[in-house]
């Protein structure tokens, strides 16, 4: 800060330099003025300049020093006192600027809530006519027109459920309930509605459940397996895909494992990254890299782990575990 201080005074030192340099020159040249007088005058006067920036520096530097070190989310209220014209002048505009940086994000924060309200009733409209659009599709005799309209409808279904899940999100933590989860009837539930896609596909399911109960919150716990279901069964072509649950140091595990087209090790960092979609099948356009990173951030929140193994044309895994130690274990147990 004395540096600052210094610095921002610098032009006004540098006359006042000057001036007494040009006092010592004036009684050099003029021998009717005592060069030992101005000297000390030049000396006395320097003295005083010292004890007067001291004195300055101790009022004018508090106000600057609190604003130096402001925290972001403090108010602007908290600062030291403004002493001098141009500290309230600061002060003022400062605090103005940071009301309309308030309201701003106020008025945001109100846009996008209303948006995302607009959504969510949009979507609860549109599964209405999806509902019955559906009984519609069970009651057809054309077997094949059957198959393809039912196919048609699960990607419908499929990305309205992404995108109710995906404005949720954000507010995940106030819509938790955990409970036992009976994970055989949530995957079998899983399974179900992806069946007729598994059927066109020519694909299966092997499903080996040695651990069948654990501690979650049901809604959520099912839109994770179901994006890793859907993106098994996406990136198959036949085959079964293998549905495993067992205990590993105390942890319930559950994975989930296809003989799909895998992933490359360079795409293995970055597949949980939002909008993060391929670099092999760059221009695939029905990816929308969102499955996978609200499956992990909605993980995160339940405090389960995923990790994934897979390379490229040998499938894919992935695995979830459940500690059993968790901080949910302890809300249960009340």
């Amino acid at each position: 800060m004395i540096k600052l201080f210094i610095k921002e005074r610098r032009s006004w030192l540098a006359f006042y330099v000057a001036m007494q340099l040009l006092l010592l020159f004036i009684a050099y040249l003029d021998t009717s003025i005592r060069l030992t007088s101005v000297t000390y005058f030049t000396f006395l006067s320097t003295i005083a300049l010292v004890g007067f920036l001291f004195l300055r520096y101790q009022k004018e530097t508090p106000f600057y020093k609190e604003l130096k070190d402001l925290d972001p989310s403090m108010d602007l209220s908290e600062i030291v006192q403004a002493n001098q014209p141009f500290e309230e002048l600061s002060l003022t505009a400062l605090t103005n600027h940071a009301l309309h940086q308030k309201r701003q994000q106020a008025h945001n924060l109100n846009e996008l809530e209303l948006e995302k309200e607009e959504m969510l009733a949009w979507i609860h409209e549109v599964k209405t006519p999806l509902t019955a659009m559906k009984l519609m599709i069970d009651r057809l005799e054309d077997t094949k027109m059957k198959k393809q309209l039912t196919y048609e409808w699960l990607r419908i279904h499929l990305l309205l459920d992404q995108q109710l899940h995906q404005r949720r999100i954000s507010s995940m933590e106030n819509d938790l309930y955990m409970e036992k989860v009976d994970m055989e009837a949530l995957i079998y539930g899983e399974i179900k509605t992806l069946q007729s896609w598994c059927i066109q596909k020519g694909i299966g399911f092997d499903v080996e459940l040695t651990e069948k109960v654990i501690l979650s919150d049901s809604k959520w716990l099912s839109f994770i397996i179901r994006q890793l279901l859907s993106n098994a069964v996406k990136y198959s072509d036949s085959g079964d895909i293998k549905v495993k649950s067992f205990l590993v140091d105390d942890a319930i595990k559950l994975s989930i494992t296809d003989d799909g087209q895998g992933i490359s090790n360079r795409d293995l960092p970055r597949i949980f990254d939002k909008g993060f979609t391929s670099t092999t099948n760059h221009y695939n356009q029905s990816a929308s890299g969102m499955g996978l990173f609200l499956a992990k951030r909605a993980a995160d929140a339940l405090n389960i782990t995923i990790e994934v193994e897979s390379a490229p044309s040998k499938g894919s895994t992935f695995a979830l575990t459940f500690s059993k130690n968790n901080r949910f274990v302890d809300v249960w147990s009340m």
